[in-house]
């Protein structure tokens, strides 16, 4: 009688759990679908379903300006990604290899960058850049790209350090090699699969980085996301749902490119272990 009351009691947990997973994905993704949906919509407004087109993909590929914003928006993104792995992951492998005085003060300013508001971050780097007499522009939105994605890298690696084997770099300085060729040819090579999970993150969070650019940007360089903002300010159109669409189709073929390259670089360092 129990063993039967716990099986009830199970598939009523896990039929709640399923209806709330449900409804959980509907509220995150359906948006996103009719936006997709009504990219397609030969319609200038987006109130009904007229008929199937192409006519907005067309539009916004043969228009110079916005391909010129997606050209700023991806080498800023670009740039950003570069530094914050490169630094990211120099500053995980202090902050686990090492000891040293204020280590836990670093540990937990990592996550100040990540909970304040953008709005707070924007503020104090446009005041920062004043300050230092620093113009507003593409190096600007580099900095602060840089500044709330290194944070980022830095806990991905953190977590990839934390559950690496020890013996493996050991047994390198032990058969002769220095520290740095260690790392070289054994830690960064099994950095590998978290390097890339800090790259996609950072270049995501780069690309559609909107409030930030926003402040620091200047007058004369504006990424993608920024147009966006604007053109919404004068009522949505198939043509921001098409380059959101675009923007998104982006992300999630750089999320498969990372998943296989992590997967083909764990089959390939687990042969050469064998």
């Amino acid at each position: 009688m129990i063993s039967v009351k716990r099986k009830v009691k199970r598939k009523a947990i896990n039929a709640a759990g399923s209806v709330y997973a449900f409804f959980l994905y509907a509220f995150i993704y359906i948006p996103i679908i009719v936006m997709v949906v009504f990219s397609f919509n030969d319609q200038k407004k987006n109130y009904y379903w007229v008929g199937f087109t192409l006519k907005w993909y067309q539009k916004l590929f043969t228009n110079s300006s916005f391909l010129q914003f997606l050209e700023n928006s991806l080498y800023i993104a670009i740039s950003a990604t570069i530094i914050s792995v490169v630094i990211g992951t120099i500053g995980a492998v202090g902050l686990v290899r090492f000891e040293f005085k204020l280590k836990k003060v670093i540990n937990n300013s990592l996550y100040i960058p990540i909970v304040i508001p953008e709005v707070v971050m924007g503020i104090s780097l446009l005041m920062l850049y004043e300050s230092i007499r620093l113009p507003l522009g593409f190096a600007a939105i580099i900095i602060g790209h840089s500044t709330f994605c290194i944070p980022f890298v830095v806990i991905i690696m953190r977590g990839r350090l934390a559950g690496m084997d020890l013996s493996v770099e050991e047994a390198s300085m032990d058969l002769g090699a220095t520290r740095f060729v260690t790392f070289f040819r054994v830690t960064l090579p099994m950095l590998v699969p978290g390097i890339l999970s800090g790259a996609f993150m950072s270049f995501t969070l780069s690309i559609d980085d909107v409030i930030i650019s926003n402040f620091v940007s200047g007058p004369t360089t504006t990424t993608l996301p920024v147009k966006i903002l604007s053109m919404v300010k004068m009522g949505l159109s198939p043509e921001i749902n098409a380059l959101t669409t675009v923007m998104i189709a982006v992300i999630i073929i750089g999320m498969l490119l990372n998943v296989l390259a992590q997967n083909l670089w764990r089959r390939r360092i687990s042969a050469t272990h064998k």
